[in-house]
């Protein structure tokens, strides 16, 4: 496969993700992705995931469907995002929050390893 094929599909992986977990965020997940949202948030917890949730479904929808031109600036704003949410995955880890499977400390701990990973997935599928 050459690099360009991997690099689109890693593009749609990552936008069906995005979407995925966007509308988990408004319907069956809703109450899990609260567990991650930091006490320190200003807004109302179920707020905080309302609107995380509609920025998923437009950036998923965005690394689908947007012309090529744009993917390297959607691709940063979708890195951008993994890197502003960080905190609530610190935030699950250290209140011992339990959500996704997360359940023990050691759970929640290695889960904060694979934001990292999707800040370079974003970057590196939409580069030019």
């Amino acid at each position: 496969m050459k690099e360009e094929q991997i690099k689109k599909a890693a593009r749609l992986l990552l936008g069906a993700g995005l979407l995925t977990a966007g509308i988990g965020h408004l319907t069956f997940a809703r109450k899990a992705f609260q567990a991650q949202v930091p006490d320190w948030v200003p807004l109302k917890k179920d707020d905080t995931v309302v609107y995380s949730g509609l920025a998923e479904i437009g950036l998923g929808a965005a690394l689908l469907l947007a012309p090529k031109k744009y993917q390297n600036n959607i691709g940063k704003i979708a890195a951008g995002l993994f890197t502003a949410v960080f905190p609530g995955n610190i935030s699950q880890f250290t209140h011992g929050r339990s959500a996704f499977g997360l359940n023990t400390d050691a759970k929640r701990f290695s889960r904060l390893f694979f934001q990292p990973v999707l800040v370079y997935w974003a970057l590196k599928s939409t580069a030019k």
